[in-house]
């Protein structure tokens, strides 16, 4: 008998795996339908010895102090700031946009963040209250920056146009007016020392885990004795698509190896505008590794189908509606809790999910001392 069945080894499900197997002394057994821990998070050594993330690029970063200090049970840390370039009128200029986009961009000679802030002034299109993400994005950069950075990007990334979706989802992209070519602010800036996949494997070393992979849990959830579930998956999926599928966007990785020490001068390369990839991420950045050779992966955005995963959820307010259907119905279960990115149809940052499977973790805790 088991205390707890997870579905689900990334990341929600490993932090709730661990806290219920360490903190409470529960048995757990976790489930996935992949051959390896780690949910997307995955990374491993190719075919040409270079260490790389399977789904795509994993960068953790985060202001939320708990959440690294809780990491840091499982890893050591690498100290990385990652940096992106953007690919916009034949130029590689820093993405979020600073001074130094600005003044390559169009020929100023902006000093100040004052300068660059009265220039963001200039150009912004009035829109007190943005209704979605095309007119909040022009209410903070103007037309121009509008259709060289973010139009053509959103519309390959996400497959709808950018009035079509909610004002959230731009409303968060930094607009800097100093020369900070940082890609993120956050307070803590690390990759895994020894990779993902080794800080999973940390996590869910405790005796008290049990790991069954290449496993659908509908198969196993009727023959396995356990008191409670946990679920990471897709919710529609559990409920069986009853009020229909959520949508989302998928990815196609394209892993190509070089004859190089390095393919570009930084992590990321966004491709807003040419080619129907949207960036290009160079590993060797992301972990340190130095060799002979180097690889990168494209991304191409596709909607999702039974051979491709789901990975972003679409931010549009039929989406949200239609999710709302589905959390009716998970309040009703008294033995389900649903946690993650596809079990919440939330997009979260790793820190975030992290985060929540802590909160949730907390109030199972909490539940017990009452009993």
């Amino acid at each position: 008998m088991f205390d707890y069945l997870i579905v689900g080894a990334g990341l929600a499900g490993s932090v709730l795996a661990e806290r219920l197997a360490s903190q409470l002394n529960y048995r757990v057994l976790i489930v996935d339908k992949r051959d390896h821990i780690g949910g997307n998070a995955y990374d491993y050594y190719d075919d040409n010895g270079i260490f790389l993330h399977k789904y795509g690029p994993h960068i953790f970063h985060t202001n939320i102090a708990p959440v690294y200090h809780y990491l840091s049970e499982f890893t050591k840390w690498r100290m990385y700031e990652h940096r992106v370039l953007a690919a916009v009128d034949g130029m590689m200029v820093p993405i979020p946009i600073n001074m130094d986009t600005l003044n390559r961009l169009f020929g100023l000679a902006l000093h100040s963040p004052e300068e660059v802030e009265s220039y963001y002034a200039s150009i912004r299109v009035p829109i007190a209250q943005p209704g979605n993400a095309e007119e909040q994005v022009l209410s903070k950069v103007g037309q121009v920056l509008y259709e060289k950075f973010f139009k053509g990007y959103s519309l390959k990334q996400w497959g709808i146009h950018p009035r079509e979706m909610d004002a959230a989802v731009t409303a968060r992209i930094p607009i800097r007016t100093n020369r900070d070519d940082r890609y993120f602010s956050d307070q803590y800036q690390v990759m895994p020392l020894h990779g993902y996949s080794r800080m999973f494997q940390s996590m869910l070393a405790n005796p008290n885990i049990s790991i069954m992979l290449n496993t659908n849990y509908r198969d196993i959830r009727e023959v396995i004795p356990h008191k409670a579930l946990i679920f990471t998956g897709p919710i529609d999926e559990f409920f069986d698509y009853r009020f229909g599928r959520l949508p989302y966007r998928s990815l196609e990785f394209v892993h190509e190896y070089c004859h190089k020490p390095y393919y570009q001068t930084v992590g990321t390369v966004n491709y807003p505008n040419e080619f129907d990839f949207t960036r290009v991420t160079e590993f060797k950045h992301l972990t340190g590794q130095r060799s002979d050779g180097t690889t990168v992966v494209y991304e191409y955005p596709l909607d999702m189908d039974d051979s491709h995963d789901p990975y972003y959820p679409i931010p549009r307010k039929e989406n949200a509606l239609l999710y709302d259907k589905y959390q009716v119905e998970a309040e009703q279960l008294s033995n389900v809790t649903f946690c993650g990115r596809l079990a919440e149809y939330k997009y979260y940052n790793m820190d975030q999910v992290v985060e929540r499977a802590l909160a949730v973790f907390e109030n199972i805790a909490c539940n017990k001392e009452r009993e």
